[in-house]
């Protein structure tokens, strides 16, 4: 289930420390002949690879590791998908991460499989989990995107690394969630149940918000007052846009 509703697991140590792991899996995207989606592999790598990025540093976490499950062979698929994860680490300026590494050895595969996870760690007054209450205001980030309009890691239109890192610097922001398969209307529902309050969605919101946003192509986040959206585009370089209230 994950952190209250979140798609990490935190691990408590001592001393005011914890874990934080985040893992995503790909399926049938890539170049193999049975893929449904075909893009290169290093595009299947980079977005993996991104997902858990995007969940560990939302959480408040540094990313420290990553495991590389490729369910093919090393030479090419293998070889792709690991270039567009070092890629991404290289967008983050995480290039120095350690990486455990899996290949297929023994079947010869039709079909592209991934599974990444990163642990990282972080200081437990840091974490950015469970901090939205009942009266905060949801707000969205990029657009939903899913299967083939996700094909190029620098689309202007979604999110990246470095809005969650310029979102975490700003005091009036609670969670962070980047979004999957649920969308923007799913993930802001989970959001208010888990304080048992009640989503008002903004009749006038520009989004799409039952869309799938596949591999976390936007966010949203909480904030305990409106915001001023026009600032917060030139802090973000990507404005964002008013989602709805959690009300009793």
């Amino acid at each position: 289930m994950g952190y209250k509703g979140r798609d990490v697991e935190v691990s408590f140590l001592n001393k005011g420390e914890c874990l934080v792991v985040a893992c995503d899996s790909c399926g049938a995207i890539g170049s193999k002949a049975l893929d449904i989606v075909h893009v290169p592999e290093q595009v299947t790598g980079r977005f993996t690879a991104r997902v858990t990025l995007l969940e560990l540093l939302a959480a408040g976490a540094e990313p420290k590791l990553l495991t590389v499950a490729i369910s093919n062979e090393a030479d090419p698929t293998g070889d792709g998908i690991l270039e567009g994860v070092r890629d991404e680490l290289k967008s983050l300026n995480l290039a120095h991460l350690p990486m455990a590494i899996s290949t297929e050895k023994n079947m010869i595969t039709q079909q592209t499989g991934l599974g990444i996870s990163v642990i990282g760690v972080a200081d437990v007054a840091a974490l950015h989990l469970a901090t939205t209450q009942v009266g905060d205001f949801i707000y969205g980030l990029g657009l939903p995107k899913v299967g083939p309009e996700v094909s190029d890691p620098e689309d202007p239109e979604i999110i990246r690394g470095e809005h969650i890192r310029r979102l975490l610097e700003q005091p009036s922001v609670h969670d962070i969630v980047p979004l999957g398969s649920q969308g923007i209307r799913g993930e802001a529902i989970a959001l208010a149940n888990t304080l048992k309050g009640n989503l008002i969605l903004d009749a006038t919101c520009p989004v799409e918000l039952s869309k799938s946003a596949g591999p976390a192509t936007a966010l949203i986040f909480s904030t305990e007052q409106k915001i001023q959206e026009d600032n917060f585009k030139k802090i973000l370089g990507m404005r964002p846009y008013f989602v709805g209230k959690i009300q009793e």
